[in-house]
């Protein structure tokens, strides 16, 4: 049977964690209690049973025992031993509980102890549960304005495109005009009620328009009569209403940007004749924008509710142990007069948040779900993906295959002689980049594993930091399973390459397999039948747009998490520039291997490819810092412009071997690898606090042990300063030397992986710190003076 104190670890909600009961505090109170009722010591019994026979013994005494015994058993099953108080809370509005001791304890400084803390742990649930609910409920509002704006927006479309179709004098149709600014949203628009429905309204129209402003004005849109702001038509005021619809997509970017340097250069000088800008129309697409983002809050909403009902219900199982457990130490029933103030508490009785969710699901029904409830249930309550035992099958045996075709290859590899100064470099030139290419991929395939792994067991909530879907997020055994099965199916094709080669085939045949491998993973890289994981598969192709279309996508923490990863891979970016040329340029029929090396195109593409992780990132934090106005968004930026310096001076090193270059690299590699590890211990991972109460750490550590945060840093700095290699002047062979890059890179693969967690570690302390469990919406529609 499962102890409490780990079942409640293991469903409370990490991000509330500080709110929840104390249970493990309580414990250690109940055992003071116990501790204090040890029996004493058999000396002192005998002198009390001496003492009390002194007086002789009677035949009655077993008789008065038996009544005395039952006279007080009945007495402390009647009375109340404590009584539960309700104050004001000085200085606010809020109810505290107070419990005072009627009945006398042998240990009364420990029990009384215990009910102080336990008073304190019932007043902290009681506060947390008012503010939760009080903040839902206004959120709840919020939404039921917005979704009424939107469904007043949508009948007014609705009867410009029925007045288009019945008139045939109107070839066209506005359906309002948009002023964009880049001020507090990244896009918004500014449009008028009369604008909205087409320019004059007919006056057998002109009642039911009434009305829907008549709805608009009650969900807070304003009306301007100021004739420097508006202007009126048909003796009817124009209505100032803003939609802001988030720039994350280029096309949105884009426009957001010429509108506001079009506002700036022409529209301007003209603010003060009149309320409209220039702009594009607000049509049906912006309506769907806002219709998502709506629904999406009502999703997200639903969810906090959720989170809000089940840290009600726990914590009050854990009243209930601790207090059960009280009882059968202190030999008293204390729980039912307390259980039952409890159960009076807020965050028992009150019924807000279950009334709310159910509102919030009938709305959706209605609005979001063509009325199908199970399509609402789909949205609201998505079905956790069943952990399979075939996945954990599968990676074992691919984990087998793999060790056993490895070995074959090494076997084959020291008969065949393929790394032997004199017939290894055409193998080298050839198949190793490819084969490199899958090797690193699948490291980081697997040190993502163990990142998952990680988070899972020390309750780093990675699916809400990261924005996945829990329905159908990886989980650790899956990325194992890409993993081995990847490593599986590579090593494989290089058994068959080095048997094919040894049989006598044409090694333009023979080399042509690598390149056949990377169409086969293309290809199921971009199959669109729903097998081999495709949400994970296209949501993956999505965080590569967004990053190479830096900075015109809005910058999230997958897409920072995801091009800090390509940082780490630029051995792999270059030897994919090395296999594409390889292989488009015809050198695995020739073999001339110098095709490539020497073109200037090539050679120039290096620094390209160097730079751009560095570039795209760059770019986000140009992005967040244009969004957020944060000044550490630009120091950020400069730490992978340094980096960007650095890695093109060791590039031109390698070409140009002199003084003049070697003093450059050294100053610039050691500054930027400084800045770089500043950035890691002080703002990635939160460490190196001088006022942390855990030295040189920060307060909050989700490890137990500190020894291993201090090992981190250690290893980190040594994995960092490997490219001092690059500069020592070590002279190796061409075999040698390309074992040599592929084992650095594979450290920094794995310095990565390392990196990742006390990444994540860092935001959800921040996230526990801020009681951060439900995503912050955005809401499409405001009063456009509340700027």
């Amino acid at each position: 049977m499962v102890k409490f104190s780990k079942e409640l670890e293991a469903q409370l909600i990490p991000e509330w964690k500080e709110a929840f009961v104390n249970y493990w505090q309580l414990k250690k109170q109940v055992k003071k209690i116990k501790l204090a009722r040890k029996p004493k010591p058999p000396q002192q019994v005998a002198n009390n049973i001496n003492t009390s026979s002194e007086f002789g013994f009677s035949i009655f005494d077993p008789i008065r025992s038996y009544f005395s015994s039952a006279r007080s058993s009945s007495s402390s099953t009647t009375a109340e031993i404590i009584k539960v108080r309700r104050k004001m809370m000085a200085g606010s509005d809020h109810e505290v509980y107070q419990t005072d001791l009627v009945h006398l304890f042998s240990e009364e400084d420990e029990v009384k102890a215990f009910f102080e803390k336990l008073d304190g742990e019932l007043n902290k649930v009681n506060q947390f549960y008012m503010a939760k609910e009080k903040e839902f409920m206004q959120r709840g509002d919020i939404l039921n304005k917005q979704l009424d704006i939107l469904m007043d927006l949508k009948r007014i479309l609705s009867e410009n495109r029925r007045r288009v179709k019945s008139s045939s004098n109107n070839s066209s149709v506005s359906g309002g005009v948009f002023s964009r600014s880049w001020s507090s949203s990244p896009r918004s628009s500014d449009f008028s009620e009369s604008e909205l429905a087409g320019g004059e309204t007919p006056k057998s129209e002109q009642s039911e328009t009434e009305e829907v402003i008549a709805a608009l004005e009650k969900n807070g849109v304003s009306f301007v009569n100021s004739n420097t702001r508006t202007k009126m038509n048909n003796n009817k005021p124009k209505m100032a209403l803003r939609v802001d619809i988030p720039a994350t997509t280029p096309t949105r970017t884009i426009t957001a940007v010429t509108s506001m340097l079009w506002e700036d250069l022409i529209n301007n000088p003209k603010k003060g004749e009149s309320g409209g800008g220039g702009g594009d129309h607000i049509n049906r697409k912006k309506i769907q924008c806002a219709e998502k983002m709506i629904r999406s809050a009502f999703v997200e909403l639903y969810r906090g509710l959720g989170l809000l009902k089940t840290y009600s219900s726990l914590n009050m199982v854990a009243f209930t142990k601790i207090l059960k457990k009280f009882d059968k130490v202190a030999n008293q029933q204390a729980s039912p007069s307390y259980l039952r103030e409890v159960k009076k508490s807020h965050f028992i009785s009150s019924d807000k948040a279950v009334r709310l969710m159910d509102e919030v699901e009938c709305i959706f029904t209605k609005h979001f779900a063509n009325n199908d409830r199970k399509k609402t249930m789909k949205f609201l309550r998505p079905q956790q993906q069943k952990e399979s035992h075939m996945v954990t099958f599968f990676v074992g045996l691919f984990t087998g295959c793999f060790v056993s075709l490895f070995s074959v290859y090494a076997i084959l590899a020291h008969l065949s002689g393929i790394f032997s100064p004199t017939t290894g470099r055409s193998y080298v030139e050839t198949v190793y980049p490819v084969f490199s290419v899958f090797a690193l991929l699948s490291l980081h395939l697997f040190m993502y594993g163990c990142n998952l792994f990680m988070w899972k067991a020390t309750r780093i909530n990675h699916n809400f930091i990261f924005e996945f879907q829990p329905s159908n997020s990886l989980k650790y055994r899956d990325s194992f399973l890409i993993c081995t099965t990847f490593m599986t199916s590579v090593v494989g094709a290089m058994v068959i390459h080095l048997l094919l080669r040894a049989a006598g085939f044409s090694p333009s045949q023979v080399d042509a397999i690598p390149g056949v491998l990377i169409l086969i993973f293309i290809a199921l890289l971009i199959c669109p039948f729903d097998i081999l994981y495709r949400p994970t598969r296209y949501y993956f192709l999505r965080i590569m747009r967004n990053i190479a279309c830096s900075p015109l996508y809005k910058v999230l923490l997958v897409d920072i998490f995801m091009a800090d990863q390509l940082t780490s891979q630029i051995p792999l970016l270059r030897h994919m520039e090395s296999t594409t040329c390889y292989f488009i340029a015809g050198t695995f029929k020739t073999h001339r291997y110098e095709t490539c090396n020497s073109g200037k195109l090539y050679r120039d593409l290096v620094y390209l490819i160097s730079f751009l992780p560095y570039y795209w990132r760059a770019m986000q934090c140009l992005r967040r810092y244009i969004e957020e106005s944060d000044v550490n968004q630009l120091a950020n930026m400069g730490k992978y412009v340094s980096a960007m310096v650095a890695a093109g001076a060791r590039l031109t090193y390698a070409k140009k071997e002199n003084h003049l270059w070697f003093a450059i690299v050294l100053v610039t590699s050691a500054f930027a690898t400084i800045y770089q590890l500043y950035w890691d211990f002080v703002k990635d991972w939160g460490l190196l606090n001088p006022k942390s109460k855990n030295k040189w750490l920060r307060d909050d550590l989700i490890l137990k042990n500190k020894s291993i945060y201090y090992m981190s840093i250690g290893l980190n700095v040594v994995l960092r300063v490997a490219w001092v290699e690059t500069v020592m002047g070590f002279r190796f062979r061409m075999v040698e030397s390309r074992m040599l890059d592929f084992f650095l890179a594979s450290l920094e693969v794995i310095r990565r992986g390392h990196w990742n967690f006390y990444r994540l570690e860092n935001e959800h302390v921040s996230n526990v710190g801020k009681c951060k469990a439900v995503k912050p919406v955005t809401v499409p529609f405001r009063d456009a003076d509340s700027d």
